[in-house]
């Protein structure tokens, strides 16, 4: 589910939703954080959380901060950009693109909500891990409620991620606790819904998908071969993909 093999092209088609997430957020980050374009920077300080502007109001800044990330830090962005690129394409494959993107937006919403309840009202926050969070969300209520939706090896890297991010969760400082925990909470209470008629993430559908839109021939060998070396390697790449994501939160907690 976790490992890509598409090409770029491939990936953007198989994966709109997620596509656009990512561009946005980058984009956004590179106008506002490296480039320093006005028009853009004014639009952060426009759309960062802020409770007591909240509190005035100004209830856009609810789902703004999914968008926005730390201007003077790379990897606050390339943490959460990485981590949507890992996780979120099974699902958006699985959901659909609408319920894929409620589902993405209505955890990080959640997560926001609950930072306005509970953080300080000169509290400040920006950043998609409220929404990142609701991708584990779902991803558990799989593995405790729909196990035939989530094969074994994705199992073990969700829990382990999820147990890591926890831990830092609390351990680091800078973090928005209440934006991880209640963008997780979401997740879970968004996922029976959206995961109504879901089916497994597939790889065959993809492929499928490819061979109609280009109409060439199909070797039926081609995922036995692959399955192969899928085998070979997840082991190894389990750990390396755990690997990254704790070298890239020592880098800036998201």
């Amino acid at each position: 589910m976790f490992f890509r093999t598409e090409s770029f092209k491939d990936f953007i088609t198989f994966y709109p939703v997620v596509t656009v997430i990512v561009a946005v957020n980058l984009l956004l980050w590179l106008f506002s954080g490296f480039l320093e374009i006005p028009l853009f920077v004014r639009f952060v300080d426009f759309g960062v959380g802020f409770n007591l502007k909240i509190s005035n109001g100004e209830w856009w800044r609810l789902f703004t901060p999914i968008f926005l990330h730390d201007q003077s830090s790379v990897g606050h962005v390339l943490f959460n950009s990485f981590s949507l690129v890992l996780f979120g394409p099974a699902l958006e494959q699985m959901l659909g693109k609408v319920k894929f993107m409620i589902g993405y937006v209505g955890a990080g919403v959640i997560g926001n909500i609950g930072t306005y309840l509970f953080a300080p009202d000169i509290y400040l926050h920006l950043g998609a891990s409220g929404s990142i969070y609701g991708l584990f969300g779902f991803y558990l209520f799989m593995i405790l409620f729909r196990q035939r939706l989530i094969d074994e090896s994705s199992k073990q890297i969700v829990t382990v991620i999820l147990v890591i991010g926890i831990i830092m969760t609390f351990l680091r400082s800078g973090i928005n606790i209440y934006g991880h925990l209640f963008g997780f909470l979401g997740g879970l209470l968004l996922a029976p819904l959206l995961l109504i008629n879901a089916k497994p993430f597939s790889p065959w559908r993809n492929e499928r998908r490819r061979r109609d839109d280009h109409e060439y021939g199909f070797d039926p060998n081609r995922w036995s071969k692959r399955n192969q070396l899928k085998r070979k390697y997840t082991r190894y790449a389990i750990w390396a993909v755990i690997l990254i994501i704790l070298l890239l939160g020592l880098i800036k907690p998201f």
